[in-house]
Parts: structure tokens; C-alpha cells; sequence
């Protein structure tokens, strides 16, 4: 369940956003640019600069369209603020990512477990305009429309662990393209500050396998060679190797029970 509702958008693709939403906007990008500046991989900073974001206000939909169209042939898809798997999916395999619009309220400024439009729109849309990470999500939701409900749990796990929370090596420096990361000024530092967190090669059966929570910073991340790694891994048959991954036990959680460890 979750306390957010989308706001509409008018039949142009506009939403009417407040003052009081573009100023949070505002210092949400403000600072997020200055934290993934020296963090992020190639590939999100070139898109970020294909975007174009606005500072001053909120974005629409139209001008984010405008150049994940022209550069992949996706486009972002305004949606309630929770959907189900089914749709999830099918938006995917039709290569609209999914947006809700609406943004976080200043009490969960920091974080939020609810994917909002600037974790949207700012941690995922520019990667988006690579085209081998828009190859890779198109399959991923066209395998997701295939898969049974256990298959999807392990593509979960695949999603969250790339889409969400990857990790690339560019020049034996170690770079974000997840965009549960680049949303998060907590953990676009922890994960490369901090000595805690655990980062493996990426082995899809080991990221099959890995259990993780939605609300604290991650124990664990995998980091890929190269973002083109990710076409690849698409097309390496993925449900195959979802069935071998069930044949096998999940690996031990790095993280304590919900009831005794603490949030981000």
C-alpha cells in the first residue's frame, strides 16, 4: 500500500505540478548532480546530458519522450503510483517505461520505498538512451510476460540487481548505472565509500540467487565489464537460466530479518 496518488496528466501529456513540487524538484536534482557527477558511469552521464533536465521545475513527459525516442525508440508511460506485475511487463515489452507521477513529500525527502518521478525520471530515464540497456529492459519485459510467477521472482532479482542497483567497471574504476542508486544520495556514497557493502563479478546464477530488501542499503552488488554486457545477458537465454537457478537454493541473506534491522 502506499500513501502517494499520481496526478493526472491532461490528454498533451502535461501534469500540473505545484510550486511547492517544482521546488522540491529542484532540490532534489540540485543535489543529486553534484553527488553522481564523479560516480555515475559514461553511459548515464551522456544520457543525462541527452535529457536535458530543468532544474527550476518539474519536467514533462513530452520533452523526456522527445529524446528517448529519437535515441532508443522508447518512451515513458505515466502510471498510478502501484501497478501490478502483469502491466509492469507488458509496458516493457512494448518499450514504455513506467512513471508515476508523483513526488515524495518533504518528510521522506531522503528516501522513500515507493518509486517516485524523480527516481524515475532522473535515476532511470537517461540510461534509457543507451542503447544496449534499452535492449536489455525490452527483453527483460518481454521475458516477463512469459515467465510464471516463481520465474519472475528470480527476474526480480535480475532486475533489481542491474536495472536498480548496478554496478559497471570503466577503467578499473568502479561506476553506477543503477538507478535505485543514482536516486539516492545515501547510497550513491555508501556504495562506493564505504567499505561494508560486499561487490562480486557479475554471475547471473549467483544474482539469480541473491535475496535482497526493498528498505536498507544493500549488503550486495554485482558489477558488469561493460554496459554492452547487459545485451548480452539478454541474450543469453534467460529463462533457461532462471530454471537452472531454481534447480539450486537461494544463497544466505546478508542482511538481518525486517523486524530487527534498520531501515535506510
Amino acid at each position: 500500500m502506499t500513501k502517494y496518488h499520481s496526478k493526472p496528466v491532461n490528454h498533451e501529456g502535461i501534469v500540473n505540478w505545484s510550486e511547492e513540487e517544482h521546488s522540491i524538484w529542484y532540490e532534489l536534482i540540485t543535489r543529486q548532480q553534484t553527488i553522481i557527477s564523479s560516480r555515475a558511469c559514461t553511459a548515464y552521464l551522456e544520457g543525462l546530458a541527452l535529457l536535458n533536465l530543468p532544474c527550476s521545475r518539474v519536467p514533462q513527459l513530452p520533452e523526456i519522450n522527445a529524446v528517448l525516442q529519437k535515441e532508443t525508440g522508447w518512451r515513458v508511460e505515466p502510471v498510478n503510483a502501484l501497478i501490478s506485475f502483469d502491466r509492469f511487463f507488458d509496458l516493457l515489452a512494448d518499450k514504455r517505461f513506467p512513471v508515476a507521477t508523483f513526488l515524495r513529500s518533504r518528510e521522506e525527502f531522503d528516501y522513500l520505498q515507493e518509486p517516485d518521478f524523480f527516481h524515475e525520471v532522473f535515476g532511470h530515464c537517461a540510461m534509457l538512451t543507451n542503447p544496449d540497456f534499452a535492449h536489455f529492459t525490452h527483453v527483460y519485459g518481454r521475458l516477463g510476460q512469459l515467465a510464471s510467477a516463481e520465474q519472475r521472482s528470480y527476474l526480480a532479482r535480475l532486475y533489481w540487481f542491474t536495472v536498480e542497483f548496478g554496478l559497471v567497471r570503466e577503467n578499473a574504476k568502479i561506476k553506477i548505472y543503477g538507478g535505485g542508486i543514482l536516486s539516492s544520495p545515501g547510497e550513491t556514497l555508501y556504495v562506493l565509500n564505504s567499505d561494508r557493502p560486499v561487490k562480486h563479478p557479475f554471475d547471473i546464477q549467483r544474482v539469480l540467487r541473491t535475496p535482497y530488501r526493498i528498505d536498507i542499503m544493500q549488503p550486495v552488488y554485482y558489477i558488469v565489464d561493460d554496459i554492452s554486457e547487459l545485451y548480452r545477458i539478454s541474450e543469453r537465454g534467460l529463462l533457461q537460466q532462471i530454471d537452472l537457478a531454481m534447480q539450486s537454493q537461494l544463497l544466505a541473506p546478508l542482511f538481518s530479518p525486517k523486524e530487527s534491522s534498520d531501515a535506510k
